[in-house]
């Protein structure tokens, strides 16, 4: 895109045209931000750490094509006790490597669809309060200390009651319950950029509330919600081991939490049957995690690196 601009010749007195190519500033702009991500450790440590379990979940059924909770195998294999299965199996002679595989697949699409669900609830509640202020703004925030009141994991155990714990109503029931954060954040962030001289360069331009909401204010506020994305994945993986490990889960659905409450049982005698899906549960959280410490000092306005 080019950009033309009338300036005067001191010496001439006549107008020139200055060009200015913000095509070619962009680029350098897209290069930094690109170095800043490679060069951030944390970042690159979380994103590998992430990938892993992302193929593992696409993948799933290419590596073991049969039912995880098939019986296929002697009950209590050690891990190394027999190399077809190398991480053992459990009390029912399942194979441990492909619940844990299958669990991933569950985990990260409850994380991920939760997360979804929070973020458009969030962002459309704390946008509107905080760009139109006043009695809507004071309505919308009782509404959402009303959702605070209760713990967040009690709340998601009594929607579930209500209804059938599958893994799209769990999902469902973990974002419903997840969303008033985001709205208190986007808040804020509304907030503090809506007397700012682009959304007021916007208004005089006649441009809608709708356009102004959406096309200006939003993109600057993305930074720190793109964070608490990564926590909020984060936290509804841990809230669905949990909710598994009560046993609200989907029997039909192989997951982590569903592992570790199935081998409780043999917590002495097979402690591996816990331990190896808890590991995965804190591997997959810690990864999520690094990437949001390494996106918030990525997405810093304060970086040098941008």
């Amino acid at each position: 895109m080019t950009v033309e601009a009338e300036l005067t010749d001191p010496v001439a007195g006549k107008g020139v045209t200055a060009v200015a190519d913000v095509g070619n500033r962009a680029a350098p702009r897209r290069n930094r931000r690109l170095r800043a991500f490679l060069r951030n450790p944390t970042f690159v440590a979380g994103v590998a750490i992430l990938s892993i379990f992302v193929l593992l979940a696409i993948f799933a059924g290419v590596l073991f094509p049969s039912d995880p909770q098939d019986m296929v195998a002697q009950p209590l294999l050690w891990p190394g006790e027999d190399m077809e299965y190398p991480l053992g199996s459990d009390s029912l002679g399942r194979n441990v490597l492909a619940q844990l595989v299958y669990g991933t697949r569950a985990s990260l699409l409850v994380g991920v669809s939760s997360a979804a669900i929070g973020l458009a609830i969030g962002l459309v509640v704390g946008s509107i309060a905080g760009f139109f202020g006043g009695k809507v703004d004071i309505l919308l925030m009782r509404l959402v200390e009303l959702f605070q009141t209760m713990p967040t994991f009690l709340l998601v155990i009594v929607i579930l009651a209500i209804t059938e714990p599958t893994l799209s109503t769990i999902a469902m029931a973990i974002g419903l319950a997840a969303w008033p954060t985001v709205a208190r954040l986007v808040r804020a962030q509304f907030r503090s950029l809506r007397e700012s001289d682009f959304v007021m360069a916007a208004r005089s331009l006649g441009y809608s509330r709708t356009r102004i909401i959406i096309q200006e204010i939003l993109p600057n506020a993305m930074p720190p919600i793109v964070v608490a994305a990564s926590v909020m994945i984060a936290n509804a993986i841990l809230t669905e081991a949990g909710l598994s490990f009560l046993n609200m889960r989907d029997p039909n659905v192989m997951s982590w939490g569903g592992m570790i409450g199935d081998g409780r049982d043999q917590l002495r005698n097979a402690w591996f049957l816990t331990a190896l899906p808890g590991a995965a549960i804190a591997m997959a959280v810690l990864s999520l995690n690094l990437v949001g410490d390494g996106l918030n000092e990525i997405l810093n306005p304060r970086s040098d690196d941008l």
